[in-house]
């Protein structure tokens, strides 16, 4: 049996991706410059930055905590400048900070929201001014089925990829009559996160996979190009779920 590939093509397209030093956001990054597309990535460590990109063309660097909305608004006009606009945003950077609720620090509360929740806003807000202008942009937000349905020891991650979930669909109302629309993903790939989990643990989550597996970062990155695409026009304020079908 033969499956038919789909060739994307996203030249002249510029693509900005958070979170894009390793792991998804880095293989989301480099599907869109392989299909031609000048990639602004950013990321909170500057020396993973530069080790998985220094001197790759058509590739802006920026080392910003996306937690802090001056130095987004600031980097999203800084590539404005070197682009000429931004087509995509994909709202990729997160971190985890896992503990039982009753352990559950304000430092480690207020992290993961700050990163994930209020990162995803930063950007947003900082594009969309952008695409509205252009009259036309795609945003695409990471989130995750622990988002949705809850995990033990993660209430702090779930509460702000549930709020992820949220943030899109008020989005996309907001802004689709500029031309923009504003998705999410929610992916169940082998990723740093998955890697730190207890080996019998990571046993039952495997098994709880229809498909039996967790996918690589690689192959979440399709799944990001086809809402970024001229035909996913037609497609706002969804979840895709990419998880082999551990959330039916």
């Amino acid at each position: 049996m033969s499956i038919g590939q789909i060739t994307p093509d996203f030249d002249g397209t510029t693509v900005l991706v958070t979170g894009g030093a390793q792991g998804i956001g880095y293989q989301i990054a480099s599907y869109f410059h392989s299909a031609g597309a000048r990639v602004a990535v950013l990321d909170y460590d500057k020396k993973l930055l530069d080790e998985a990109w220094g001197g790759v063309d058509r590739v802006y660097l920026t080392a910003v905590d996306v937690s802090d909305g001056d130095a987004v608004r600031s980097a999203v006009d800084d590539i404005v400048a070197w682009a000429g606009g931004i087509d995509v945003a994909v709202n990729n950077a997160g971190i985890a900070r896992d503990a039982v609720v009753w352990k559950l620090t304000d430092e480690q509360w207020d992290s993961v929201l700050a990163v994930h929740t209020t990162g995803t806003f930063n950007v947003t807000r900082s594009v969309v001014p952008h695409m509205r202008a252009a009259g036309a942009g795609r945003i695409i937000n990471v989130t995750s089925y622990t988002g949705m349905h809850g995990n033990i020891g993660q209430s702090n991650y779930a509460a702000a990829k549930g709020g992820i979930i949220a943030f899109t669909k008020s989005v996309a109302k907001e802004v689709a009559r500029f031309g923009i629309t504003c998705n999410a993903i929610s992916p169940n790939a082998s990723t740093a996160m998955v890697a730190a989990v207890p080996p019998d643990r990571l046993a039952e989550m495997t098994a709880s996979v229809p498909l039996g597996r967790f996918a690589e970062a690689s192959e979440m990155a399709p799944a990001v190009g086809f809402l970024a695409s001229a035909q996913a026009a037609y497609v706002t304020g969804v979840v895709l779920p990419v998880d082999g079908g551990v959330s039916m």
